[in-house]
């Protein structure tokens, strides 16, 4: 499996992507829908946000814990500032994590740290692309992130897990890119 470095540029690719997505948010879009239909795209950008933090956590302390994630922004903050907080705060632990094999208990489960950043990339990426459509852009995730992450998602998404995380995968034309692929995975219908 991957180590922490290539654990960690994914994710490094996946913010970047993600922060371009929301360096595309107004104020005026914020009550936007996004594909996730339950959340406007201020909570999308809130739920980033905590994700990031969440994945910070488990990096950092070896385990998730009850409740919100630790230094999370104050109530009001900015969503697109929020998430560049905690998105630079999560690759800053990244970097200074020990070494890959070192294991986080997230809920009944022991990851990796490698894994976390594996499964913190697919998610920040296919939000990037939830914020990008939401803001009526519809930026593709970048071939080169997809074409790792796709053989990636089966084995983190799985047919047990995915109830209440992502809806069922969509059907995709055989000449699709790797990118329409993997939104489509994740129960997205391209665009």
């Amino acid at each position: 499996m991957a180590s922490l470095t290539s654990g960690l540029q994914l994710l490094a690719s996946a913010v970047r992507y993600a922060l371009a997505s929301a360096g595309l948010v107004t104020p005026a879009l914020l009550p936007r829908p996004t594909p996730c239909t339950e959340w406007d795209l201020a909570a999308l950008l809130d739920h980033v946000s905590d994700s990031a933090g969440v994945l910070h956590q488990a990096i950092a302390a070896g385990c998730v814990g009850p409740g919100p994630p630790p230094g999370g922004g104050p109530a009001g903050l900015d969503p697109v500032r929020g998430l560049h907080q905690q998105t630079a705060r999560l690759l800053a632990t990244c970097a200074a994590a020990g070494p890959a094999r070192r294991l986080a208990a997230v809920g009944d489960r022991e990851l990796t740290t490698s894994m976390v950043a594996l499964a913190g990339a697919l998610e920040i990426t296919v939000h990037g692309w939830d914020i990008s459509v939401a803001c009526g852009a519809r930026r593709p995730v970048p071939a080169g992130l997809a074409v790792i992450l796709l053989p990636l998602a089966p084995l983190l998404i799985t047919p047990a897990t995915r109830p209440g995380l992502f809806a069922a995968p969509v059907p995709v034309p055989a000449q699709a890119g790797p990118g329409d692929r993997l939104v489509a995975f994740l129960g997205r219908p391209p665009l």
